[in-house]
């Protein structure tokens, strides 16, 4: 009887799969020449009408991986992503049904993971953002970023309250953004107001053109707008201006429209909007027509201009060649009064990315100020900060904490640190309009160079006896020395406030004393706070060595670890391998015979020439300190001589194939 209301249930069910099946190809042949157009209207950037049709569609029941992905994009690329992360939402719950065989590519990861965000689910998102890493590796620098930077939250925790932050008094139902100041009284910015009849509104946002508006500004507040200049202002889009010192050069964005080959016109393809650079000159109280910058690339885009604070160089966004994704910051040198420019020079991958990285700004302190989507940050665009160095190089790309971002998007930041305020723009909730110019003032200015204060206390391992007489050396992580200091009777120990490396995760601190085994241990720089406290512990030698012994055992050494499939001592050994070291010239008539090992895991052949390469490394370095090479001997054993079970075909815990994974330092001779 159960078999066969069993039977009966599952033909039930599929018949009911069936006419479902049915029910959405019907639909989706109803709907076949509505997809079409939404299709078509979305290739060429017209996301407010695609959203209206694909909508109608899925209100009707009908939705594929197309739909939503096309529906999810067109409100993230405008910037919506609450409504963004309703589709990308109903997209991944799709891949859980089979039938559905969707296929997302890393790309719509990141995405999801930024949605999430920007609803604050963040635990949700570093899942999905876990996934991207796995599918895409370090291949994509967003995911080596999330992997460097670990710890951004924290960051943005500890850079967090540095600003006070209200909204402008210009803001309306449109959107306002991108600031400079225009002397100290003014302000010139980017605004789409109510569409003109003669131009109507734009496709991609569905909004009026934008111009170039200034501003009266006293006490914080900007007042008494008007249109900055009408003969910059034109029927396409003008945005983002920057000026020179003197006032009488602007630098600012227009787009323009490059007419696609005849094969795609006969597609019915429309023309592809891109930016470009353009410069006025001020004469005779007059602005002059603008002029297009020759570093502009045809068929790309350049954008948002920035000038460092010596007037050397102009910063910018774009995607010409040599992007490392949707948009890298550059820079190019320029002479503007004799209008002589550079090549554009790409500021790298310290922190661009596959994503956006736009509206850069430079500092007097010559801090560079940009947005990013593809940096670990709270979701959307965020604004980060890093240092430029005398050489150019950039030193410690930092989040800029909250409230100057948010879960959504916050972009185009400019700052006067003499006053210590400025501006920034942003999508967050609470605007009147789409995006908005918010008015901060910095309470505290972000850090560059970072002081730690190391201190601790020096003791026995085994009898936990303070010990005095002990030099403690930091270094960083390059082992280059910081400063070395000897600690006091109590076993007591201080470095003082010390400046390291921003950039940096982690210094050596080595400890030396008479009659025990040199300790040198990473030091994590990251802990919140300026001091960090650290207990050393120091374990003798004066104990009798004999024939056999493994020094690893005895003094306690860590596994030597190396990178997967390398061989090359890493900081993180040599750490290790300084105890060998030592302990051969406390006994100068020891000998040593190193032995590497390996797990199970890959083939047997493999292993053993892996293991035998580690060995004659970690020789090689033992040797390069200064012990010679007649006192050691070095061999691989690959996977020969288990400590446990795990062989081959054997299912074992990660922390049972550790076992397996050692160095041995055995003492041949005394």
């Amino acid at each position: 009887m159960i078999r066969r209301i069993t039977t009966i249930f599952l033909l039930f069910c599929s018949v009911s799969a069936l006419f479902a099946q049915e029910d959405k190809e019907k639909l989706k042949k109803e709907n076949e020449s509505k997809i079409k157009k939404a299709d078509e209207l979305y290739s060429k950037y017209a996301y407010v009408d695609a959203i209206k049709i694909y909508e109608r569609i899925a209100e009707q029941g009908y939705v594929d991986q197309n739909i939503l992905e096309n529906l999810g994009n067109a409100y993230y690329f405008n910037a919506d992503y609450t409504t963004a992360l309703k589709w990308y939402d109903k997209l991944f719950e799709g891949t859980k049904n089979a039938a559905n065989n969707y296929n997302i590519t890393p790309e719509y990861y990141y995405r999801y993971a930024q949605c999430l965000k920007s609803v604050e689910r963040y635990d949700e998102a570093q899942k999905i953002l876990e996934q991207f890493m796995k599918l895409t590796g370090k291949d994509d620098l967003r995911a080596r970023k999330l992997e460097e930077h670990a710890d951004y939250l924290q960051v943005i925790k500890d850079n967090s309250g540095r600003l006070t932050i209200k909204p402008a008094e210009i803001n309306t139902e449109y959107s306002e953004y991108g600031t400079a100041f225009y002397g100290k009284d003014e302000v010139v910015y980017t605004a789409s107001r109510k569409p003109k009849s003669s131009r109507g509104t734009s496709n991609w946002t569905g909004e009026g053109y934008y111009d170039l508006y200034r501003a009266k500004f006293s006490d914080g507040n900007l007042t008494k707008e008007e249109e900055f200049a009408p003969k910059l202002n034109t029927l396409l889009n003008e945005s983002s201006p920057v000026f020179t010192r003197t006032l009488d050069t602007v630098y600012f964005t227009r787009n323009y429209e490059v007419p696609l080959s005849k094969e795609e016109k006969r597609k019915k393809a429309e023309e592809k909007v891109l930016l470009e650079i353009y410069r006025s000159i001020r004469k005779n109280g007059e602005w002059t027509e603008a002029v297009r910058m020759p570093f502009n690339v045809t068929g790309y885009s350049v954008a948002h201009p920035a000038i460092s604070p010596d007037g050397k160089y102009l910063y910018f966004a774009a995607d010409i060649n040599g992007t490392h994704g949707k948009s890298d910051i550059f820079r190019v040198r320029l002479n503007h009064k004799k209008g002589v420019y550079g090549k554009p020079e790409n500021l790298g991958d310290v922190i661009n990315t596959e994503g956006r990285e736009t509206f850069p700004f430079v500092s007097e302190h010559n801090v560079l100020f940009f947005s990013s989507d593809g940096l670990p940050g709270l979701g959307g665009l965020d604004i980060f900060a890093v240092k430029i160095e005398n050489d150019g190089s950039l030193k410690r790309l930092q989040n800029i904490g909250r409230p100057g971002n948010t879960p959504d998007d916050d972009f185009a930041f400019i700052l006067d640190e003499k006053r210590n305020i400025g501006f920034l723009s942003s999508n967050r909730p609470g605007g009147k309009g789409k995006d908005d110019i918010y008015y901060f003032v910095q309470n505290r200015p972000l850090e560059f160079d970072c002081k730690k204060t190391i201190k601790g206390i020096v003791k026995d391992i085994d009898t936990k006896e303070v010990l005095g007489e002990v030099t403690l050396t930091l270094s960083d992580s390059d082992q280059k020395e910081i400063t070395k200091i000897d600690n006091k009777a109590n076993g007591e120990y201080d470095f003082g406030a010390q400046t390291v490396d921003c950039d940096g995760t982690f210094v050596f601190l080595r400890a030396q004393r008479k009659d025990y085994a040199v300790v040198e241990e990473q030091v994590s720089i990251r802990e919140k706070g300026k001091i960090i406290e650290k207990e050393i512990l120091m374990k003798t030698t004066k104990q009798k060595l004999k024939k056999g012994d493994d020094l690893a055992k005895i003094f306690q050494i860590k596994e030597i670890k190396f990178d997967l499939g390398k061989y090359d001592i890493r900081p993180d050994a040599a750490a290790e391998l300084v105890k060998i070291v030592e302990a051969m010239k406390d006994h100068p008539t020891m000998k040593i015979s190193i032995r590497s090992h390996t797990d199970s895991r890959g083939s047997d052949k493999a292993n053993l020439i892996l293991s035998d390469k580690r060995a004659k490394a970690t020789m090689s370095w033992i040797i390069s300190q200064g012990i010679d090479k007649s006192r050691l001997t070095a061999k691989g054993y690959g996977e020969t001589q288990l400590v446990n079970r795990c062989k081959n075909g054997v299912r074992c815990s990660e922390e049972e194939h550790q076992q397996n994974r050692r160095s041995e330092f055995i003492i041949t001779a005394m």
